[in-house]
Parts: C-alpha cells; structure tokens; sequence
C-alpha cells in the first residue's frame, strides 16, 4: 500500500475517534483531502470516503451528526457535494457512483438512518419515507436555536395522488 493511503486511512481513523467536531476532525479530513468550508460540524465516527477523500466537499456551515456515512465510489469514482448549512442526520447513509456528483442543497435536512443516493434539493426535509422530500425548510437546522424554531420553519410539500379533474371548455 502506498505512503500516501496509508497516511490517508490513520488519519480518517483519527477523525473517527478523536473529540474535537469542530476544529480537529475537519482539520483532519482536509490533510485526507477533502474540500471542507468554514464552520463545518463533524459528528462521532462519521465515515467520509476513504479511498477517493478529494471527491467529497463539505460546504460551510454544514453539519455531519454521529455515524453518518458518504461513499463517493460505488462502481466507480464519483463525488459528493453538501451543500453549506445542510445537515446530515444520525447514521445517514450518501452514496454516489461512478462518475455521477451527487448533491445535498444548501440548508437541505437530511432525517435519520435516510439512504441518499440521488440529489437532494436546496431547503427541504429529507426523511425515510421512501427518501422523499416531505417538507421546505425555511430555518435551516444548522442556524435553528432551538428544535422547535427549526420545525415551526419547516413548510408542508403538497403533493397531488391525482392530477386536477379539468371541468368545461376546450
């Protein structure tokens, strides 16, 4: 294995298990190679892309809780884009593959134990539910003080089961 790797995969072991979510985990995973803006938030025991570290970046003020996991190489190289103020929840799986960016929106919020593997659009709640967005997000979590600012922010995306019954006239 190469010098570069290996010096590569202690350091994501470092990140892993070393405190410091704001400062020494993505100071880490930037040596590894991975674009990370001001600000960003890396939870206990994320896993972020070991073999292709430069094909993940990480916008400002973005927010990775506990155990989230991002792949950027199922069949194939791909990338990974989360875009700034998202927030990627507990044990969240993001996978990209071959040659495809796949992208999280800004303020976007990602539920827990949700696996994403197309885009997801700017300011919406993304949840289990089959991973559909369910809700537009005006306060985006990462700026929300409390959990009840974030849900009072949080708009309701009607869907129709059936298109409109057009009445009358040609």
């Amino acid at each position: 294995m190469p010098f570069r790797r290996l010096f590569n995969r202690i350091l994501h072991i470092l990140a892993r298990l070393l405190p410091g979510a704001l400062s020494v985990r993505p100071f880490l995973h930037r040596l590894r190679g991975v674009k990370i803006g001001k600000d960003v938030f890396i939870g206990d025991d994320v896993y972020l892309e070991n073999e292709y570290p430069e094909a993940v970046e990480i916008q400002r003020g973005a927010q990775i809780s506990v155990r989230a996991i991002i792949i950027a190489h199922t069949r194939g190289a791909g990338g990974i884009v989360i875009g700034e103020d998202a927030f990627i929840g507990p044990n969240t799986v993001i996978a990209s593959s071959g040659s495809r960016i796949l992208r999280i929106g800004e303020g976007a919020v990602i539920g827990a134990g949700v696996v994403v593997t197309r885009d997801v659009p700017a300011h919406v709640f993304f949840t289990s539910e089959g991973g559909k967005a369910v809700a537009g997000v005006r306060v985006p979590l990462s700026k929300a003080e409390t959990m009840e600012e974030f849900m009072r922010g949080l708009v309701p995306i009607k869907r129709l089961s059936k298109p409109p019954v057009r009445r009358g006239g040609s």
